[in-house]
């Protein structure tokens, strides 16, 4: 495959059923579930043998940093992420990608992926792509159906119509997702493919079909992105103009009213983890059946998925169970109904708790920032400062810090005065004092920082410079 194509990653969305390890802060895409690689992560090492342009981030802007990090660690940040203010579902993110690699070639072919699905064989879905490309360059809105080998009732159905080629085929209708009884009659007709929400097509075809289908879509998008503002390795779009756009799926708006719409079948392993049961589906298991992430020690215990972020899990004669601990929530379900884990989060959200939306691991453009332990009058966090990063200079009314230096070298300025702090070494700084800490190492700084105070909301803070927009 000679020409070069745009992938657009579409990296929305919170995750519920995947609670507490995915939450609104910290979702599942950017989860390192299957290794030591997120999914975002896994979708684009993916394309490595494929001919491509740097990729083209669609995501929250709430998760901005967290994607930029895991850009950096695969070498592929490149002022390449475009940030919505709020999700507005497939279409409006899409035109998004379309318009940015548009942008940059007027002949330019995206090539649409979840970052938060699984595949495997990737070598069958690699050699579907030149297929694929020859039919985007025709001016066709190609998708990807999965053969479907169970009757899935998670999932959507595209209905093959007449042949094109040998590989492909006109779509004939896009199915939702159906009751029991209706996925065994697509199972039996053979012609049902499980819809992968992965598209080809040109960008200009897309826009100017969404043009002519739906075109409130459409002029929103393209004035959001006209107005849209460039933030380090960002592009923020217009949050006025955005916040006015339909909600609605590249199904509804496109695919299921258009006669270019044409699928290529891919004989391979699919999954959108769209819960902790087909995690554990598609997992190694031990020899009692059980998926095991973290620390465990069981006695007859089998069929289970346990997965702890902290702590040791034991069990004795539990079959069949989630078991999921992180740090600060444990989440135990029978396996068959760990969907409904959006239904705790739908009533954690109502509570405004806590583990619902925050996430003891936070990122920052110069780093990231885990909290370890908290009480009353204290808390503890390990902070990691990228090599040449510089936390802003800021000020505490209400609480002192207290660092330790675990590993690379630190430029600490406190009220004017410099101090280069090397590992093993504390540093106090008290209440009321401006300061700032630099990395000026070639490694990570590692330190442990310890609030104590009468108020330590993240809201006590004066920043006085910074270079990044907050």
């Amino acid at each position: 495959m000679e020409h070069k194509i745009f992938p657009v990653i579409l990296a929305g969305g919170t995750g519920t059923r995947l609670w507490p390890v995915s939450r609104t802060s910290y979702p599942k895409q950017f989860q390192t579930f299957l290794g030591d690689k997120s999914m975002m992560q896994q979708t684009l090492l993916r394309l490595e043998q494929v001919p491509k342009h740097a990729p083209i981030v669609v995501c929250n802007e709430e998760h901005r940093f967290i994607a930029a990090e895991q850009l950096r660690q695969l070498d592929q940040l490149n002022h390449n992420i475009i940030l919505e203010p709020v999700g507005r579902n497939t279409a409006p993110a899409i035109a998004l990608g379309a318009l940015e690699a548009l942008s940059k070639d007027p002949e330019a072919i995206i090539l649409v992926l979840p970052a938060d699905h699984v595949l495997f064989e990737t070598q069958v879905f690699t050699e579907a792509l030149p297929l694929a490309l020859a039919q985007a360059q025709k001016d066709k809105l190609v998708t990807f159906g999965i053969k479907a080998t169970q009757a899935e009732t998670g999932y959507g159905y595209i209905e093959q119509g007449a042949s094109i080629t040998a590989n492909c085929f006109q779509v004939q209708s896009f199915k939702e997702k159906p009751n029991k009884e209706q996925a065994q009659e697509f199972i039996a007709q053979d012609k049902y493919l499980w819809n992968s929400g992965i598209f080809m097509f040109k960008a200009k075809t897309y826009l100017e079909t969404l043009k002519k289908q739906c075109q409130t879509v459409y002029n929103i998008c393209f004035e959001a992105y006209q107005k849209a503002q460039i933030d380090l390795d960002f592009k923020r779009i217009a949050k006025h103009d955005y916040l006015s756009c339909p909600d609605i799926s590249i199904d509804y708006a496109i695919m299921e009213n258009t006669s270019q719409a044409v699928v290529f079948p891919l004989n391979l392993t699919w999954n959108d983890i769209g819960s902790w049961e087909a995690l554990w589906e598609i997992l190694p298991k031990d020899k009692q059946g059980n998926v095991i992430q973290g620390e465990y020690l069981g006695l007859d215990s089998h069929n289970n998925f346990i997965k702890s972020e902290s702590s040791l899990i034991s069990t004795i004669g539990v079959d069949n169970l989630i078991i999921v601990q992180t740090r600060d929530a444990l989440f135990i379900a029978n396996k068959g109904r760990s969907q409904e884990a959006k239904q705790i989060f739908a009533q954690l959200k109502e509570q405004n708790h806590s583990t619902c939306s925050s996430h003891p691991h936070v990122f920052r453009p110069w780093g990231s920032m885990l909290l370890i332990d908290q009480g009353e009058r204290y808390k503890v966090k390990r902070i990691s400062v990228l090599p040449g990063k510089k936390v802003a200079t800021q000020l505490h009314h209400h609480h002192a810090e207290h660092w330790i230096i675990v590993s690379g070298t630190a430029r600490i300025i406190l009220e004017g005065q410099e101090f280069l702090v090397t590992e093993n070494q504390p540093f106090y700084i008290p209440v009321g004092k401006k300061h700032s800490i630099e990395n000026v190492g070639k490694i990570p700084l590692e330190f442990i920082e310890v609030q104590s105070g009468s108020y330590l909301g993240d809201d006590d803070v004066i920043r006085f410079e910074s270079e990044y927009y907050q």
